[in-house]
């Protein structure tokens, strides 16, 4: 069960407050300035996903966009983005590739080599979102934490991005309990992974490590970690359609890759994504129709 909290109310994200120097680029600026994204996922059946976080990627701006799909099968090429270069998953970790970001998880499934590539993904020395299927990988198991744990020592930006489902899964306890006190369940999520935490769902919350005045303690721990806190005011249930999160995933990871620090990226990219899907249409609405509103709100902000 989720210990019990500070549950101290929590501030709106106001992009208007965030630093988002690192997207203003000069007039000479090249395709390099844009950062480069590399995107894990696509196991056999759920190519997709993949590919709509690289496509999310795109649209937030990153300059590159590699996919390494796990599914030997799968396509060499996105017909209607052609953008995105598709490789082999174990392609993603060649020395000769310029990522500044990494995405694991859409479409990654739990079948080997999944937790292999993650565990080459968990080393790597850039800013890393785990979404999806890593994050149920590293709910499984002991040494998947441990190297989690062990970025956050070593100061490599991490961001976890999960829906109740999987922050149960997280934290060993029940969707109810989340749901019940959401606030306790982010606070719980920073403190077990210490690292970026987006708990999606109505209100989406973005929790990350802050340092604490030295000689002070935070929530009873005894430590100098304190935890900040934001609550996401925009969105809409028309996002409550497959592929949205893996839009998220890849929208963020773009804000990485171009230089923004992991709580900003975190919360600019909520924000646009709930934006957008305030935009879609009420009827049938979709993922993929993210994608063009997205690019507009990502740029004006």
């Amino acid at each position: 069960m989720l210990d019990s909290m500070t549950a101290a109310n929590c501030s709106d994200i106001d992009p208007a407050t965030l630093d988002r120097s690192a997207l203003r680029l000069p007039a000479d600026a090249h395709k390099g300035l844009r950062g480069s994204v590399g995107i894990l996922g696509g196991a056999a059946g759920m190519v997709g996903a993949a590919w709509l976080a690289g496509r999310a990627a795109l649209h937030g701006g990153a300059g590159r966009v590699y996919i390494g799909q796990i599914d030997p099968a799968a396509p060499a090429v996105d017909p209607l983005y052609p953008e995105l270069m598709l490789r082999r998953a174990e392609a993603l970790f060649a020395d000769d590739l310029p990522l500044t970001a990494l995405v694991v998880g859409p479409g990654m499934g739990a079948a080997p080599p999944a937790a292999d590539l993650l565990v080459q993904a968990m080393a790597a020395p850039v800013p890393l979102l785990l979404d999806a299927d890593a994050l149920n990988l590293i709910a499984a198991r002991a040494d998947l934490r441990q190297r989690l744990l062990q970025r956050a020592k070593g100061g490599v930006a991490t961001v976890i991005t999960p829906h109740p489902a999987e922050a149960a899964r997280l934290l060993n306890t029940m969707v109810e309990a989340v749901q019940a006190d959401r606030r306790a369940a982010a606070r719980a999520l920073v403190e077990r992974c210490q690292c970026v935490t987006v708990l999606k769902g109505a209100g989406t919350l973005v929790a990350w490590p802050v340092s604490a005045p030295p000689g002070t303690s935070v929530s009873g721990s005894g430590t100098s970690l304190g935890i900040a806190l934001v609550r996401n005011s925009t969105g809409s249930n028309r996002l409550a359609t497959a592929g949205t999160g893996d839009v998220l995933s890849g929208l963020i990871g773009a804000l990485l890759a171009r230089g923004l620090d992991a709580p900003t990226a975190a919360q600019l990219g909520v924000w646009v994504h709930g934006q957008a899907g305030e935009q879609l249409p009420d009827q049938r609405p979709t993922a993929s129709g993210l994608l063009p509103l997205i690019a507009g709100l990502a740029r004006g902000g």
